[in-house]
């Protein structure tokens, strides 16, 4: 069961989200919040897997809220889902460690299979939100930034690495490299010790930087 919380300031929003969710037999809703304070209140007495966080909450910040939530509450996975598209607010929930990111117009079936991506240990970023990181970073990186760093991957270390950029499931790699899941969580381990990042975000953010998508 992933049990979820629903963040956002609108009322109807998460009513009509909630209803969505309820639908399904793998999700559970442990609660709604229309605050920061009543997000930590919720989080502290029901412990959800996922947070489905709006960036705006308010005169809230929610960049500021999953800061603060990634600090205090690491395994905590945040699902970004928002109308923002500017591609600040897009890369500076990548760097703090949101596991995706989804915008309010999506539909049941990209909001579900976001969900269970995220809950997965998998990242998930729209289709818009990925054109956004991959163009923001393509045109404001310097080459020297974009070329590889002197980490040394292996060859199955990089077919990984841009599997996962390309946001396939652990599952998904497996079948194309023809490898257990187990053994691609392994190499995702492995990437995140060798390269000295903290999640699978950070991998993406890393496979665009240093040229792995070009």
């Amino acid at each position: 069961m992933i049990k979820t919380l629903i963040a956002d300031d609108h009322k109807m929003f998460r009513e009509g989200l909630r209803a969505i969710l309820e639908q399904e037999s793998d999700i559970e809703v442990v609660g709604e919040a229309g605050s920061a304070r009543e997000i930590f209140d919720l989080i502290s007495k029901n412990q959800p897997d996922i947070v489905l966080l709006d960036i705006t909450l308010g005169e809230e910040n929610g960049v500021e809220i999953a800061k603060i939530l990634r600090e205090k509450y690491p395994k905590l996975r945040i699902l970004v889902v928002t109308m923002h598209t500017e591609s600040s607010y897009i890369l500076k929930m990548l760097e703090i460690g949101a596991a995706g990111y989804i915008l309010k117009d999506a539909g049941k079936v990209e909001v579900l299979n976001a969900i269970r991506s995220v809950s997965a240990g998998d990242s998930y970023f729209s289709q818009q939100a990925s054109a956004i990181i991959i163009a923001f970073l393509q045109n404001k990186l310097s080459p020297a930034v974009k070329r590889k760093d002197s980490v040394l991957l292996t060859r199955r270390e990089i077919e990984v690495l841009k599997l996962i950029a390309g946001e396939y499931t652990n599952q998904e790699i497996a079948d194309k490299l023809f490898i257990s899941p187990r053994t691609v969580d392994t190499h995702r381990r492995n990437l995140l010790e060798k390269l000295r990042l903290k999640n699978t975000a950070s991998l993406v953010k890393y496979a665009i930087q240093h040229g792995y998508m070009e």
